[in-house]
């Protein structure tokens, strides 16, 4: 499965971070593909449905693009909402509930196919291998192209694996969110997995545009997020010193350093920054210009790791199902 080397997050367009607007995103959806953008990332529990249905938008207005091959759509399964509350969810991977949530999201993408079908977060009371062998009948059923695994250890993607090819891992990689060099990257280099990073740019705070928690709208999840609690963000701001001293030196954006750093750490790395705003998309795209030097990329690397970032990635109710 080949895309290109930046991906869209669409998630945002439906919920997490403050209001949006429907027309506004099919439009923006309409300009990601045009500037040549070939995934596309969503999930069921994105809006209950919402994000899925914007998508089947798109796909709607430009389906010979999906239907040929030049635009793929990833989406995922296995987070069980039971109310408007994102935090009102339990994590299931029973085969029957994956078979109930893939034709549900064939139906609101408008496709018969899904490129891309992710087990969003692992459910420790079935076997990975039960999971897989469910996702690979639906492979050889035709209704799914590519399996992919979500926020997995590198011990469960070597297990699931071996059940059946997995085309891709997704999970948080940043300059503030390096866990994954240590396993779980090796890992998926090691069994030619490609790798997916979401929150590329730090749920925005790469950017340095977050200054304070009054940057942030009503409704915003990153308020109760512990990287965003007022001592810890305070605290975390410093980490921007090394990024804003790269980006002046090359006379571009924070966010464009940081895509930039993280597109150079392997080439089967593809991030999916996510925005709402066409300046915001130009700005991403960007970042696929800029050219680090070693010599800048091992200084970023060194400078993000000898000040420590403060608070989880996640609160309680987001750590659910994280396979660490």
């Amino acid at each position: 499965m080949r895309v290109s080397a930046l991906g869209f997050g669409a998630m945002g367009m439906s919920e997490f971070y403050g209001p949006s607007d429907d027309a506004a995103s099919r439009s923006l959806l309409q300009e990601v593909v045009e500037r040549g953008v070939t995934l596309i990332d969503t999930a069921d529990m994105y809006g209950q449905g919402h994000n899925e249905q914007l998508i089947g938008d798109l796909l709607k207005m430009k389906p010979h693009m999906h239907l040929s091959g030049q635009l793929k759509i990833s989406t995922k399964c296995g987070i069980e909402r039971s109310g408007a509350s994102s935090s009102s969810r339990r994590i299931n991977n029973t085969p029957s509930y994956i078979r109930a949530s893939c034709e549900g999201s064939l139906k609101r993408l408008g496709v018969d196919r899904i490129d891309l079908y992710y087990i969003h977060r692992v459910d420790p009371e079935v076997n990975i291998e039960d999971t897989m062998g469910c996702l690979a009948e639906l492979v050889r059923e035709g209704k799914i192209a590519h399996v992919g695994l979500c926020e997995v250890s590198a011990k469960t993607l070597e297990r699931a694996h071996r059940v059946h090819p997995v085309a891709a891992l997704q999970t948080e990689y940043s300059l503030w969110s390096r866990e994954v060099e240590q396993d779980i990257l090796p890992t998926a280099n090691k069994l030619g997995i490609g790798f997916v990073a979401y929150s590329p740019l730090g749920r925005g705070f790469l950017t340095g545009r977050l200054k304070s928690r009054s940057d942030l709208a009503v409704g915003d999840f990153r308020l109760s997020n512990p990287r965003f609690e007022e001592q810890n963000l305070s605290h975390n701001l410093r980490l921007l010193e090394s990024i804003q001293h790269v980006a002046e030196n090359y006379g571009v954006t924070r966010g464009q350093v940081a895509l930039a750093w993280l597109l150079a750490q392997g080439p089967c790395i593809v991030p999916i920054p996510g925005t709402r705003r066409s300046s915001y998309l130009q700005e991403n795209l960007g970042a696929l210009t800029v050219s680090l030097s070693s010599e800048d990329l091992k200084f970023l690397g060194e400078a993000m790791t000898s000040t420590e970032v403060r608070g989880a990635r996640y609160g309680s109710a987001g750590m659910q199902g994280i396979d660490a």
